[in-house]
């Protein structure tokens, strides 16, 4: 029998009842201040609103019956840039490095792929953040962009972040 550590993520869309889930994920990754440019205060009813806003799929990774990550699928731009997809990712700090990120990156390719869009386009990697740069160029994306000092990291102060495409193109 596979330990918590090795069992494979389930990925499901989010249902209301993964709010508390969500939030207790969101918080703890947005309140280090060095991942994203959420305001590390943000509320509940503010994330919550933002995370699982109309027009944006919301999914959960379940590991052993957990609520382990989650993740967000939209388009990047409305009307004419609405072909390519913008996505965000968070996994709870109690299960990092069980592989959860990488799962949710290959489901959010095949679902972003299934829905009709041509690219994925994410604006703002924080340059520090060398997890998640690895994770994404392992899954095909590309740094297209480097915006200076773009970011304003808790601990480090300004920093850079990248622009990272994907084309959906090679299947």
């Amino acid at each position: 029998m596979p330990s918590d550590d090795t069992a494979v993520p389930v990925i499901r869309k989010a249902q209301p009842a993964d709010a508390e889930a969500i939030w207790h994920i969101f918080h703890a990754v947005v309140a280090g201040g060095d991942t994203y440019a959420y305001d590390p205060d943000i509320s509940r009813e503010q994330a919550l609103a933002t995370w699982m806003a109309p027009g944006v799929l919301a999914y959960v990774a379940e590991q052993d019956g957990q609520v382990a990550g989650t993740y967000i699928l939209k388009a990047n731009q409305p009307g004419l840039g609405a072909h390519v997809a913008n996505a965000a990712f968070m996994v709870a700090p109690e299960a990092r490095s069980r592989g959860i990120g990488r799962v949710m990156g290959e489901h959010c390719l095949a679902e972003a792929r299934r829905l009709g869009f041509r690219a994925i386009q994410f604006n703002l990697v924080v340059s520090t953040n060398q997890a998640a740069v690895v994770l994404w160029q392992k899954l095909g994306f590309q740094i297209v962009g480097r915006l200076p000092g773009a970011f304003n990291h808790r601990q480090l102060g300004y920093v850079d972040a990248y622009v990272m495409y994907r084309s959906l193109a090679d299947g």
